[in-house]
């Protein structure tokens, strides 16, 4: 245990010994105002080194499954799925390998045999899956080998090519009257997510004539999983609901708005497409349609973002707390306005 020695300044100071660098040994100074303190810092000091000693003999799996058990408590249930399916599936060959011994050379190998690779399926793995498989590496990395830089390439995602979406009028048109009818309406008029509609509830999500995310509904593990709060603090918003979307939520029987699974939802919205001679969409495309609405009436980005729950923390601050004002009413009467003319 380092012991502390007074300073003249009255301050105490205790050198801890830190590493060797040609020949010398190195030590590191902690100044604290009493001698207890200034022991402790030194302490915690050597504690730390000898743990990041023990940090770089372990294996990249075994760093990543440790920072995952870090993580999981912060973190999302369908984020903690997808760590966990990178760590079986991804980067195989890197897996056993001790990061003590990872440097540029060998992971950029390795990245570049990821591009080659192929799924049972006869897939090659996408290079969007790449990258944020190989995020994963790196935040492990970073976390308990802190001195270490790491210089690689990694493979462009191919930039997405915009297809041709069919009109709103004619999705409702293929909807109407259907059980995907609620909601169609709920993803393509307010711009909520498939797991945002899954977790509406009567007792939680309606408040007179606004509608809230308060709750979400995810999959992990082929399990349901109620969340309290949407991934991102920017999901979390209100809207004040169409007259036609709360005719039909009153219509349903039980707390639960859309007791519909994710399977149930993507094939219902599929066969009324097909059976109107429609392009077949996701049920994620209906938010993008939300999106074009909106540009093409002209709304102004910071209340479109808001709409959509795609703000930042600092946009979702500065304007949530405004967003039924004059203004934003407005914007809900021009939005409201355009469905409202064909439902």
């Amino acid at each position: 245990m380092p012991t502390a020695k007074k300073l003249p300044s009255g301050s105490w100071r205790c050198l801890a010994y830190s590493h060797t660098e040609n020949g010398k040994r190195r030590y590191k100074s902690f100044t604290a105002s009493t001698k207890k303190e200034a022991e402790y810092m030194a302490a915690e000091f050597l504690m730390d080194r000898n743990r990041m000693k023990d940090c770089r003999r372990w294996t990249l799996g075994e760093a990543i499954d440790k920072y995952i058990e870090i993580k999981r408590p912060i973190l999302s249930p369908t984020t903690i799925q997808g760590y966990e399916y990178c760590r079986r599936c991804c980067f195989q060959n890197l897996m056993g390998v001790a990061i003590d011994r990872l440097d540029s050379n060998m992971l950029q190998e390795a990245i570049n045999a990821e591009c080659e690779r192929v799924t049972p399926s006869g897939k090659r793995i996408s290079h969007k899956s790449i990258k944020n498989s190989f995020g994963l590496i790196r935040a492990a990395l970073t976390r308990f080998l802190p001195d270490r830089a790491y210089h690689v390439d990694l493979p462009k995602v191919p930039r997405r090519i915009k297809r041709q979406l069919p009109d709103p009028s004619e999705v409702y048109d293929a909807v109407k009257g259907t059980r995907m009818e609620l909601p169609v309406l709920l993803a393509m008029w307010l711009s909520f997510t498939m797991s945002e509609i899954r977790g509406l509830t009567k007792s939680k999500s309606i408040d007179g004539e606004f509608i809230t995310i308060r709750e979400v509904l995810v999959v992990v593990d082929r399990v349901d999983v109620r969340k309290e709060m949407a991934k991102e603090e920017a999901r979390n918003r209100r809207h004040r609901m169409p007259k036609r979307i709360k005719e039909l939520i009153d219509q349903v029987e039980g707390d639960i708005i859309v007791p519909m699974t994710p399977s149930m939802l993507l094939k219902g919205l599929k066969k009324c497409l097909r059976d109107a001679d429609l392009p077949v969409i996701s049920f994620h495309d209906l938010r993008h349609i939300n999106a074009s609405v909106m540009a093409m009436l002209n709304v102004p980005d910071v209340y479109a973002q808001e709409r959509g729950g795609w703000a930042t923390d600092h946009i979702m601050k500065s304007v949530y707390t405004e967003v039924f004002s004059r203004e934003r009413q407005r914007i809900d009467d021009v939005i409201d306005g355009y469905f409202e003319s064909f439902v």
